[in-house]
């Protein structure tokens, strides 16, 4: 077998438009049948969630299988977990939602390892909630470089903590190549990701949090504001922080 290079990789990617399509009825779907349940407003919001996060990992394992690739990525790989990652209130919202659904022993568990975050990288935040990701067009680098850690990882295991509803970046973000890329540069040029996944999933939940404000019950959400308030993950699960 030829081994896969960079450039092999590219040529293959820009050709996965003649084969690939993302069917957005699908995510439109998922919200029907969460609005046709007999089940509470967060409830719905939180089953409608979970369910297009995982529709965009089936759209990234389609992609996988019209590339003949497998991603390199296994299982203890945590570099991608050092960047920063920005996120809508209502996404913050319902990933706290489901934290809080968790069973006792992990939610708690979650709950007091996210204070303790933000004892243990203090001075990190600190730098990264200085640095502007709307204005500065160099953000992702200067984040990266603080190495600071997701809130969700657990170093231990070098784990997602909640990993069911884990953000689009981390869905979307994949190594193709060799593995040693990924630990040997901060920001390798070899890594894809396909961001325009986020589309039809956002457009989707904003479509079924619509409907629930048609119907005059949004639950935790504040509609339209949550969806267009953008911070940096590391704010929204600060615990001394209300979102």
């Amino acid at each position: 077998m030829t081994e896969l290079t960079y450039d092999r990789l590219m040529i293959k990617i820009n050709q996965l438009s003649e084969r690939y399509a993302i069917d957005e009825e699908v995510f439109y779907q998922i919200i029907e049948h969460w609005d046709q349940q007999d089940l509470s407003v967060d409830k719905k919001l939180d089953e409608s969630f979970k369910e297009l996060l995982q529709q965009v990992s089936v759209e990234m394992d389609k992609m996988d299988e019209i590339l003949d690739e497998r991603p390199t990525c296994f299982m203890g790989c945590a570099f991608c977990c050092y960047f920063p990652i920005i996120v809508t209130r209502l996404e913050a919202k319902l990933i706290k939602q489901a934290i809080h659904r968790y069973p006792k022993e992990r939610k708690e568990a979650i709950l007091k390892h996210l204070a303790q975050y933000q004892v243990d990288h203090k001075a990190k935040l600190t730098e990264a909630r200085a640095i502007d990701f709307k204005d500065d067009p160099d953000f992702k680098r200067k984040y990266r470089t603080l190495d600071l850690p997701c809130p969700l990882l657990d170093l231990e295991t070098n784990s997602c903590m909640s990993y069911e509803v884990r953000p689009i970046p981390c869905r979307t973000y994949v190594n193709y190549l060799d593995p040693l890329l990924c630990e040997e540069n901060r920001m390798p040029k070899e890594t894809v990701s396909f961001e325009f996944l986020y589309g039809p999933y956002f457009e989707a939940l904003n479509e079924f949090v619509q409907w629930q404000y048609e119907d005059g019950d949004t639950g935790v959400v504040d509609y339209p504001d949550d969806l267009f308030s953008e911070d940096y993950l590391i704010n929204w699960l600060n615990l001394e922080r209300n979102v």
